[in-house]
């Protein structure tokens, strides 16, 4: 491999990008300030659950070609390319990005960068992050236009993380010269036969907030219609079915039910607003504010349907929870719209049990006041209602019958609409699932 590699934060992105590029046979070396996850990553130890990278790491690490540290001095002197994927997360009490640690990054590997390279950013960022980042890159940088910038942003799905960057369905490229393309697509010839979009900074920093916001809409489209299928005694799980046969529509992320959250969609189409409002063009991504209005709605409707399952009112109810990742395949907790239903029915009085199948422990430490089960039968144990908030195909093929044995009352709410209602319903359970009758 004629380049050598470096990662620059070692987040979710970060770690997966770092495994795979020394999966396709380069030398990588991976950076983070926190002492104890590079001591953790190069012992093979995974800080996050994601399916399939365990073995792509330590495939790497076995192999000599990948390794992590804590030193900057010791990337610029290793690295020809530098992907920098630190977070962008949302900024306290506003709906912008915080770009802190981005520019952090290439505050820091900038004055130590004295030969020609390519520094590329892969994170989610305001549009007009990346003119900004290439300005402080050639005033900071003592090899000056021979360390150039570019923006190739990246489109993983947690819980698919691995499949995404080693067949990914597409590779955007923003570019400013000939020698920064060619050298990226270089990087990632190993791919094979992957579309390749060549774009300015702007393009490619929008591509991705535009894609995300894009799914954001749809998820909040079937979701309002949820809404509607209630008022009217409509069924929203018929109707998903009758429009995803529209292929000028498709049924995927047209699932009727809690809604999304985690790391991206959420922070993102609020900071996609956000700089839209700078550029004077916030007019364009009003209906956002209704997307993320919607799903927040949703939240609020499933609390009120297990209220409706109590009797009205959680006071002395036992509450049983089965999910509480943001979403399954995950132990991501971020914006989880299972926690926040959880949290919320606790304040309203209910004795809350939750059972994850792996983000029980980062659920503890973000949330003491709950209780916790160790499976889905313990949390649900004298339940008088159950919930099903995260879809993992553990809960979908729960036995009623089973459950139905230990809890308190047989009232179950699926916030997912993944259970087979016909099935519970003739194990005896009072059966109840946003958008339907």
């Amino acid at each position: 491999m004629p380049y050598r590699v470096t990662v620059i934060g070692t987040g979710y992105l970060g770690i997966t990008h770092a495994a795979c590029m020394a999966d396709l046979g380069y030398e990588v070396l991976g950076l983070d300030v926190d002492a104890d996850k590079i001591r953790r990553l190069n012992s093979g130890e995974l800080p996050i659950h994601e399916p399939g990278l365990e073995p792509v790491l330590r495939r790497g690490l076995e192999s000599g070609r990948l390794r992590f540290t804590t030193s900057y001095e010791e990337v610029a002197a290793f690295g020809d390319v530098h992907f920098v994927c630190v977070g962008t997360p949302q900024k306290r009490g506003e709906y912008a990005a915080d770009t802190t640690y981005l520019d952090n990054a290439v505050e820091f590997l900038a004055p130590l960068l004295d030969r020609e390279c390519l520094v590329v950013g892969k994170s989610t960022v305001p549009v007009g992050t990346a003119e900004r980042l290439a300005d402080k890159l050639a005033r900071l940088a003592p090899a000056g236009s021979q360390a150039e910038l570019a923006w190739n942003p990246e489109f993983l799905r947690e819980g698919f993380a691995v499949e995404d960057t080693l067949h990914p369905d597409r590779i955007v490229l923003g570019v400013r010269s000939e020698r920064a393309e060619k050298r990226l697509r270089e990087v990632y010839e190993p791919l094979g036969e992957v579309p390749i979009v060549v774009t300015d900074f702007a393009t490619a920093e929008l591509v991705k907030t535009a894609a995300n916001a894009f799914l954001a809409t749809k998820i909040s489209f079937i979701n309002a219609m949820a809404e509607v299928c209630e008022a009217a005694h409509a069924d929203v799980g018929l109707l998903s079915e009758a429009l995803s046969y529209d292929d000028r529509i498709g049924g995927r992320y047209l699932n009727a039910g809690l809604g999304f959250g985690g790391g991206c969609l959420p922070k993102d189409i609020r900071a996609f607003m956000a700089r839209a409002g700078e550029l004077g063009a916030d007019q364009a991504l009003t209906f956002l504010r209704e997307v993320d209005a919607i799903n927040m709605r949703r939240r609020a409707r499933m609390v009120d349907l297990a209220r409706e399952l109590a009797g009205g009112s959680f006071h002395g109810c036992t509450v049983g929870v089965l999910g509480a990742a943001f979403k399954p395949n995950s132990d991501d907790i971020r914006d989880s719209p299972a926690l926040a239903v959880a949290v919320t029915i606790g304040h309203q009085g209910g004795q809350v049990t939750v059972y994850d199948p792996i983000a029980l422990d980062n659920a503890r430490k973000a949330h003491p006041e709950l209780n916790y089960g160790e499976s889905a039968v313990e949390a649900v144990r004298g339940a008088h209602v159950v919930l099903l908030l995260t879809e993992w195909q553990e809960f979908v093929q729960l036995d009623p019958v089973e459950l139905g044995a230990v809890v308190a009352a047989r009232r179950i709410v699926d916030g997912r609409n993944a259970l087979n209602a016909g099935m519970w319903r003739s194990a005896g359970w009072h059966y109840r699932a946003l958008g339907r009758p």
